[in-house]
């Protein structure tokens, strides 16, 4: 319990220290007008309150990350814990902070256009590309695995229910940003909250000893190798490259540049308490990693979901919590394909203040969205860890890159981004799906890799002496 407690106090004290200190080197200036009031359309650009922004943040970033991420992180035992922390602190929540605030300072530009800002023009496209398909993926598969799960909560037609959620997500995509996901889901954060916090009370009082096994050795059954598996399988709790596609929609609604503390690195904080609930709960539940794995092959992640939750606060308050899991799917899933509309109309210059030009957007991207979910893509969604995990090494550059032409402390953001390269190359050098070498040879080229790009930022952004002045808004 001191182990699992400590990791919460560094948590929450990396929010007020080291968020604090990254704040502190961005430089967030409280008298500069920001995009909700300057680009104010009603539509993607308004104030919200910063409680409101909070919420929508966590919901609209976590998707099933931190929910089945940490299950499976849990095979590798307690040393999965630290990589959320460490990960969230360091990677992850300076991550989230950078692609919020530098859109703010992009008059709420798409990562898309951020990236290419400090990376170049080529950067800009490949993330235009590399973000359009990514945000499609998510999209439809945030509707499969929620529908899935209702389906076995409810008993309802699992192909009644996708066509339910993707109507919800066309609406949602549509409609302003305070009609339903500014009114909705501040209620649907207290759910997610309240419920995550009952599962571990209860496991606190149940026959189950909270984190039986302290051993931080490699306790994966498969002996899958925590380098780099570990940080791939836990993403969204620790870092991921998801969110910074989510991050512009709220800087289009922050009122103050000291709001983004909260609502960007603060909302990151809070993902990675859920992340080391949830791992603790995968570690303790099941007596063994042994067990753990029997279950997620028997029937994936949302098995160790429903049995942990119906186990631990009965049949009604099982439900809730499980019904609180399906919230984070749809929730992002939502907003995936509204940023995938956001991207399209910057991409092509087209103003979205027009319903007509919201549908001229928003019907094909459904189309599309529709003709995928009916795909078997499952070789396809294998490359979504390491997409996902190479998208937030790019953001880290960039960020990275913003920071040195300004005669910044750029190593707040160097330095997770050359470790979150080592593990893209190690992995895709490794893995079946990517290039298959022997394990040691994959380990090497990672570090070379990693050491290589971390020399051409150096020479390009450092060694080059070129500063850029910070403009005033």
């Amino acid at each position: 319990m001191l182990f699992f407690f400590g990791c919460i106090a560094l948590l929450i004290a990396g929010y007020f220290v080291y968020g604090t200190f990254v704040d502190r080197i961005f430089g967030s200036d409280e008298n500069r007008v920001t995009p909700a009031i300057a680009m104010a359309d009603g539509i993607d650009y308004m104030v919200m309150p910063k409680w409101k922004l909070i919420f929508i943040q966590v919901l609209d970033i976590a998707g099933i990350g931190p929910i089945f991420g940490p299950i499976l992180g849990a095979l590798y035992g307690p040393v999965a814990m630290i990589w959320i922390v460490v990960g969230c602190i360091f990677g992850g929540a300076v991550h989230d902070y950078f692609s919020g605030m530098l859109s703010v300072r992009n008059n709420g530009a798409s990562i898309p256009e951020v990236v290419g800002e400090y990376l170049g023009m080529p950067a800009r496209q490949v993330m235009r590309l590399f973000s359009f398909i990514l945000l499609m993926l998510v999209g439809v598969v945030f509707v499969l695995s929620p529908a899935k799960l209702l389906n076995g909560l409810t008993g309802i037609n699992t192909g009644l229910l996708v066509a339910c959620i993707f109507g919800y997500y066309f609406l949602a995509t549509i409609l302003p940003i305070d009609k339903i996901i500014g009114r909705i889901y501040p209620l649907l954060g207290f759910l997610l909250l309240a419920m995550t916090t009952a599962l571990f009370i209860a496991l606190m009082f149940s026959s189950h000893q909270v984190l039986p096994n302290l051993n931080f050795s490699n306790m994966h059954p498969a002996d899958k190798p925590i380098w780099p598996l570990l940080f791939i399988t836990i993403s969204c709790s620790a870092i991921s490259g998801f969110h910074s596609t989510q991050s512009p929609l709220m800087a289009r609604c922050v009122e103050n540049e000291r709001q983004g503390r909260a609502v960007f690195y603060g909302s990151m904080i809070i993902e990675g308490i859920i992340g080391l609930i949830w791992c603790a709960l995968g570690v303790s539940f099941y007596d063994n990693p042994q067990a753990l794995s029997a279950v997620i092959a028997a029937g994936s992640p949302s098995a160790v979901v429903a049995e942990v939750s119906h186990s631990l606060l009965g049949t009604v308050g099982g439900g809730l919590a499980i019904l609180a899991v399906i919230v984070l799917p749809i929730t992002s899933g939502d907003t995936a394909f509204r940023s995938t509309r956001l991207i399209v109309a910057e991409t092509f210059k087209m103003k979205q203040e027009a319903i007509s030009k919201r549908l001229l957007i928003s019907v094909p991207l459904f189309v599309i969205g529709f003709v995928i979910s009916t795909q078997n893509f499952s070789t396809i969604w294998r490359y979504f860890g390491f997409s996902n995990q190479c998208l937030s090494a790019l953001v880290l550059w960039a960020s990275a890159a913003y920071l040195a032409q300004r005669g910044k402390l750029h190593w707040i953001a160097t330095l997770p981004a050359t470790f979150m390269t080592a593990v893209c190359v190690t992995f895709i050098a490794n893995a079946k799906i990517g290039f298959g070498l022997s394990y040691d040879t994959s380990v090497i080229i990672g570090l070379v890799g990693a050491v290589v790009v971390f020399g051409l930022f150096l020479f390009k952004y450092v060694f080059s002496g070129k500063t850029v002045a910070e403009t005033s808004a």
